[in-house]
């Protein structure tokens, strides 16, 4: 045969295969599936003075760190009395808010909303996240939604596996919740969930006062310049330098009362973000923390930093699965996360055709000082009424 005849045969051919298989995708879509769990295990079950209700499993799981290296990240199970092998309504994967101190991540004992679970009949998992319990030794990824979002889906698979292995049956029902970073957090899983294409299917997930615009929300805070917290701010910013290779020196980044301190006060997690803010001052602002070129949003600096907080931006740049249902929670009077995050992150979920989405937004927390962590409570309220609602258990 002609080779000019021959090579248009072979181009033909392999068009004709990539129109098969590209029609033939569109018509069969991928199966989810979940990835399989390999060295997970149960350290040990530990019981808290001022959680005694509580059984806590603390466990270890693979995952990968922020350089998509493997490592054991830690976690906690934990269930109130009431729940028993053959009886849990369910599991609810609990993504903690912000936390400085080492001692205040789940494995160490800070329970306190899976406290407010029990007696509801569902088994809580709580992720340490990275930078705390096993990886203590290392620099947390505060408000790196991509990274805590991966830590989290991995430490549900895993604790799904270990309580089965354990004997539990823990149902179908499957809850996801957060506050502050927590809130970043369950958005984050939805967006890892639907990129991976895994087989996870919640129920509701339950985001209340999370920044998922780290472009904004920096803009806001720098335009409101509150002063005694400051804190917040400084840790996401240690958090993407070193992780999303920033490459910033601290004198490019602060100035005093925080550049001499950045070791002692963040670095060394011995302090509690109260704590933080009153060593740096009551009255000092944000403005006063941070050195002049990230103050200057068409700076280099400031434009490397919006760079990859574009990157991990929940607000866009993803496809959430239509069938999600979603509550989202936001008081109007947030003095630390600005309310706009919560109104771009429902724009673009309408947008994307997510029809099951509440919005719960009021002045909560207005009477006092910092409205956001006392809009909490209010947080915590409206969750526990939705559970009674939803699930027909009697108020606990």
């Amino acid at each position: 045969m002609n080779p000019i005849v021959n090579r248009f045969c072979a181009v033909l051919l392999g068009c004709t295969i990539i129109l098969f298989s590209s029609c033939n995708k569109e018509d069969n879509p991928v199966t989810p599936v979940n990835p399989p769990v390999t060295g997970a295990y149960i350290i040990g079950t530990v019981y808290y003075p001022q959680y005694i209700a509580l059984t806590n499993y603390n466990f270890l799981y693979p995952s990968t760190d922020p350089y998509g290296n493997p490592v054991m990240l830690s976690g906690t199970i934990s269930m109130g009395p009431e729940v028993t092998k053959d009886n849990a309504l369910g599991l609810v994967l609990y993504n903690h808010y912000s936390i400085f101190k080492a001692d205040d991540c789940p494995s160490k004992g800070k329970l306190d909303m899976q406290d407010k679970m029990r007696g509801s009949g569902f088994i809580v998992v709580s992720p340490d996240g990275y930078g705390f319990g096993s990886t203590a030794n290392q620099s947390q990824t505060y408000c790196m939604a991509r990274q805590n979002a991966q830590a989290s889906v991995d430490a549900l698979l895993a604790a799904r596996q270990l309580l089965t292995q354990a004997g539990y049956n823990y149902g179908d029902a499957l809850i996801n919740i957060g506050y502050s970073q927590g809130a970043q957090t369950a958005i984050g899983v939805l967006r890892h969930i639907s990129e991976n294409n895994l087989d996870i299917h919640f129920i509701r997930t339950i985001a209340g006062a999370g920044p998922y615009d780290l472009t904004e929300t920096y803009r806001q805070l720098i335009a409101q310049d509150a002063a005694g917290r400051s804190s917040n701010a400084v840790s996401v910013l240690l958090a993407y330098n070193e992780f999303a290779g920033l490459g910033l020196t601290y004198p490019e980044m602060f100035r005093e009362p925080v550049l001499n301190h950045v070791v002692d006060w963040f670095l060394s997690k011995q302090y509690g973000r109260q704590e933080i803010d009153e060593m740096i001052g009551e009255e000092v602002k944000l403005t006063d923390c941070l050195a002049p070129a990230l103050l200057d949003m068409e700076s280099s600096a400031s434009q490397r930093l919006i760079k990859v907080f574009e990157a991990d931006n929940l607000c866009k740049g993803w496809t959430p699965r239509q069938d999600e249902n979603i509550l989202l929670f936001h008081s109007l009077v947030d003095d630390t996360v600005p309310y706009e995050n919560t109104t771009l992150l429902y724009d673009f979920l309408t947008k994307e055709g997510v029809e099951n989405i509440e919005l719960d937004k009021g002045k909560y927390g207005i009477l006092f000082e910092d409205s956001h962590t006392f809009a909490s409570l209010t947080f915590i309220n409206h969750t526990k009424e939705w559970f009674c609602d939803y699930f027909g258990i009697p108020q606990w």
